[in-house]
């Protein structure tokens, strides 16, 4: 918090003057004039000091998480606990306009185009509250900052001015629009191309339950050497069963073939909202879903992998990365795809996303498949991407109807 007094130093001058002169010259009405600014200066500049002091300015979002063009109500609430009362309050909060009020009229020019100031003058009486309502539309993805708030009050008189700044800043987050799993050319009884004969079991690697004696198709890393160094024998891990494998889904966010030439923002959002489909339609089918991405989350500065899960805040983390995701490019993402591969489990569903289709990503996702990755590309690219064997691909350039 920031706090700046005003002290307007001619009044001053003007009282020691008036005062001095009036001594020195006898000038009776001087000194009476002198004599009554002094005290009613002095009660000005303690009434400027505290009239921020007891101020308490809050935001109460109904929900900070929402998709694109939903409402969602915002209280703005303003307190004066002390006694004294605040003659005039000027109340100037930042406010991003992706999420500003719903009709845009409240908010006033700041210094980017992206915001703008809520402006409020008001005056509040001594152990009073004064609450405004707002709706606010969520416009665009992406996560917003609102604040800070300057507060800026004074004396009765108009002769001081204080002012404070409040850094207090709320997060509100923006999803990725979800599309219809038509949109994308996916069949909604089959959107990964993974459909099973029947209900297949998979294991969860994050819930051991128990031990048992090696097989020798288990894997390396199943081997539980605390239990095989007690026992004498090679013994491995046994897992809990779920009903859904792993699914990760992968975003390219690079939309140019030259990524140091810049983005293409109607393709970037295309593919966030691809994405953030997948994600969602996944989780809801009951898999274990997954993140990755060459591109960077908002105040982050590299790429980021989530592995993937099935609790609670899952789904949330997931959408909320896609939301602060940004298009610039850490690495290739043929090349980030390969170094993360070792970090998922064998049988993973990997659904590629990507607005290119470089014969890099091919032979990349073409290795994937030789180590028994089970591969979908989704492709955003204006040409058909190549045949890779074992690997499924849609192609649906940006714009493209899709047959019904």
């Amino acid at each position: 918090m920031t706090r700046r007094y005003s002290l307007p130093e001619a009044w001053a001058w003007l009282v020691i003057f008036l005062l001095a002169f009036g001594y020195l010259f006898k000038a009776d009405g001087l000194l009476v004039l002198g004599g009554v600014m002094a005290p009613v200066l002095l009660l000005a500049w303690w009434w400027n000091r505290a009239a921020l002091e007891n101020l308490i300015y809050d935001r109460r979002v109904r929900f900070w998480r929402a998709f694109p063009d939903e409402r969602v109500d915002c209280e703005i609430s303003i307190e004066n606990h002390a006694w004294l009362p605040v003659p005039w309050l000027r109340i100037s909060d930042r406010w991003p306009r992706p999420v500003g009020p719903e009709d845009g009229s409240p908010l006033g020019p700041a210094h980017s185009e992206a915001e703008g100031l809520l402006d409020m003058v008001l005056a509040l009486r001594g152990r009073a509250r004064l609450r405004r309502r707002y709706p606010l539309r969520f416009r665009r993805r992406g996560i917003y900052a609102v604040g800070p708030v300057r507060l800026t009050a004074g004396d009765p008189f108009g002769f001081f001015r204080s002012e404070v700044v409040r850094r207090r800043m709320q997060r509100l987050v923006v999803f990725p629009r979800l599309r219809p799993l038509r949109e994308l050319g996916l069949r909604a009884d089959d959107p990964f191309g993974v459909r099973p004969t029947a209900r297949r079991l998979y294991e969860d690697t994050s819930q051991p339950i128990g031990v048992r004696d090696y097989q020798p198709e288990d894997g390396f890393r199943r081997i539980h050497w605390p239990a095989t160094a007690r026992t004498g024998h090679l013994q491995s891990r046994v897992y809990q069963p779920v009903s859904g494998m792993d699914v990760v889904i992968c975003l390219n966010v690079t939309t140019l073939e030259q990524h140091w030439l810049g983005v293409q923002p109607e393709l970037l959002e295309a593919l966030t909202s691809t994405a953030a489909t997948l994600v969602y339609e996944a989780f809801q089918r009951g898999h274990r879903v997954g993140l990755i991405s060459n591109g960077t989350v908002a105040h982050g500065g590299r790429a980021f992998r989530i592995a993937p899960g099935r609790s609670r805040q899952q789904l949330p983390r997931l959408l909320e990365a896609l939301a602060g995701l940004t298009p610039i490019v850490t690495a290739p993402f043929e090349r980030f795809l390969l170094r993360q591969a070792p970090h998922l489990e064998y049988g993973s569903l990997l659904v590629v996303v990507t607005a290119i289709t470089p014969p890099e990503l091919l032979e990349a996702l073409m290795r994937l498949r030789a180590r028994t990755r089970r591969t979908t590309l989704i492709s955003l690219a204006e040409a058909p991407p190549g045949h890779i064997p074992g690997v499924q691909t849609v192609h649906l350039p940006l714009g493209a109807e899709v047959p019904a």
